[in-house]
């Protein structure tokens, strides 16, 4: 729900930002939990407010800028009356002494603009402090990794294809695992991430454990979400009402239209799989399972971002844009290799595609990799905090891209606590810990990018991502998007209601 002052201040519900960025089905460990509102706001026994020491202000059009706070989380548009009105609380003052110096035109009473401001985080009292709200996440996550097999042969894949499954029981073993950790650990919720490989070579196992999970989800009154990532190509019309029986989501990967996924996305005779992906998105969708697409970009592709982009806007499909992530198997392809200059203007032509397409729901987290500016967060992800990934025989790595090194099995009463303990390879530190990342404005918002990647840069976990030169020139841009957004949604609003 757009909330909307008239033309002084438009924003929208915490909740509603919740439902549309709050999850992620892309190839990572980044499930974050958003505050339910921006915080208590401390209020002084003196009354005094003053504009948040993070807040910024980015022209927007010739009567709006949009309002942002990266510490706190909080975006709004306001109109040129609201910004001064924000620049007479540059330092604490009684909100009555501004109140007798200022109109704010007829239909809306200042109390109103005063109280929106306040609720956003934008005023705040001098005696509350400048940490961001951090959202505790209630979701327990966990990859199923079900097959190393593959169809495909993906440039980018840091998998060696061994025709090793996960049998039955191990998967029993795995999701029983799960549930306990999440009960030990008192999460609300489980999501399950059935991966590969290619998952749908094993759909079988996948209907046998999300029914088990079902089970368990009633006997412990927990939610739960299943979600299957997939590259589609094997999709048919007998999964995609298996999946809707049971509430499964599915995920499909398409990297480009044409020649710009199939560059990235090829079966073993080197044929594209594009025409295959495609058809297996229609048929989803022709069967009422909207997938959510997951598109990762790299040097190699990134002059087609902008046709993609506009591809799945054309058909309302949620979608996420992912950075290629350099491992292993990979690294020889160095046109794969993410140059700034390239990558930026790729993305700048995507987001000029966005703006002239405007969704409906925010797309804060969806729009450069592991930056999500739905909500602040001290880490790009959960791994080492609630997040488990689980090999085909059932062991327990901190991360998919790291499953060689695992640090306990299904078999341990609490997979979630031995692993969070463990000082064995990857880690996952606060961006509080990131030297390198302290004077960054983005901070709370990027969380210095994937640790592995950081690692393979740099040598180290805590140092900054090798792709901060990329984030810093996009953030704002994704603020005008968000901006922009929220006056079109404000105006539809108004014009239905005219």
């Amino acid at each position: 729900m757009i909330r909307h002052l008239y033309s002084h201040l438009i924003w929208e519900k915490r909740d509603i930002i919740r439902q549309s960025t709050g999850q992620c089905d892309c190839d990572c460990a980044c499930t974050f939990t958003l505050p339910a509102n921006p915080g208590p706001i401390a209020h002084s026994s003196d009354g005094l407010l003053y504009k948040s020491p993070s807040l910024q202000a980015q022209p927007l059009t010739e009567k709006h800028s949009v309002v942002f706070d990266a510490v706190q989380g909080s975006i709004a548009v306001a109109d040129l009356e609201t910004v001064a009105l924000l620049d007479d609380f540059a330092f604490p003052v009684q909100a009555e002494s501004v109140l007798d110096a200022n109109e704010c035109g007829s239909h809306v009473p200042f109390e109103d603009v005063l109280k929106g401001l306040v609720s956003l985080g934008f005023l705040v009292s001098p005696g509350a402090g400048t940490a961001p709200v951090i959202g505790i996440s209630s979701i327990l996550s966990a990859w199923l990794h079900l097959t190393d097999r593959c169809n495909l042969r993906c440039a980018y894949c840091y998998l060696p294809h061994a025709p090793v499954d996960m049998n039955a029981n191990i998967g029993h073993d795995v999701v029983n695992a799960v549930f306990r950790s999440a009960v030990a650990n008192g999460y609300q919720a489980v999501k399950l991430k059935y991966a590969g490989g290619e998952p749908l070579l094993r759909f079988p196992l996948i209907k046998n454990l999300h029914q088990h999970a079902r089970t368990l989800a009633r006997k412990y009154d927990l939610d739960l979400d299943g979600v299957v990532l997939s590259n589609g190509t094997l999709l048919t019309t007998e999964m995609v009402e298996t999946m809707q029986h049971l509430g499964l989501r599915l995920m499909i990967s398409l990297d480009g239209v044409g020649e710009y996924h199939d560059c990235h996305r090829s079966f073993p005779d080197s044929s594209g799989s594009f025409d295959s992906v495609t058809q297996a998105i229609d048929l989803a969708l022709g069967n009422r399972l909207a997938p959510d697409i997951s598109i990762t970009i790299s040097g190699r592709n990134a002059a087609g971002l902008a046709q993609v982009v506009g591809w799945v806007l054309d058909r309302d499909l949620p979608f996420s844009i992912n950075f290629y992530r350099e491992n292993s198997q990979s690294a020889r392809q160095t046109d794969l290799q993410l140059e700034d200059t390239r990558i930026i203007m790729g993305m700048l032509e995507a987001y000029a595609v966005i703006e002239a397409h405007l969704p409906h729901h925010s797309l804060l987290a969806s729009l450069i990799d592991r930056g999500n500016l739905a909500a602040p967060h001290l880490r790009p992800c959960n791994v080492g905090q609630s997040y488990l990934a689980f090999d085909v025989q059932g062991r327990v790595a901190k991360c998919q891209m790291d499953m060689m090194r695992t640090v306990t099995s299904c078999h341990d009463p609490d997979p979630l606590k031995t692993l969070s303990k463990s000082t064995k390879g990857l880690q996952n530190p606060s961006v509080d810990a990131k030297i390198k990342c302290q004077n960054c404005q983005w901070r709370y918002w990027c969380a210095g990018g994937c640790p592995l990647q950081s690692y393979l840069a740099n040598g180290c976990y805590d140092g900054k991502s090798p792709y901060c030169t990329i984030y810093q020139a996009l953030y704002p841009e994704i603020i005008r998007l968000e901006g922009l957004r929220l006056l079109c949604q404000a105006e539809r609003s108004e014009s239905r209601v005219t």
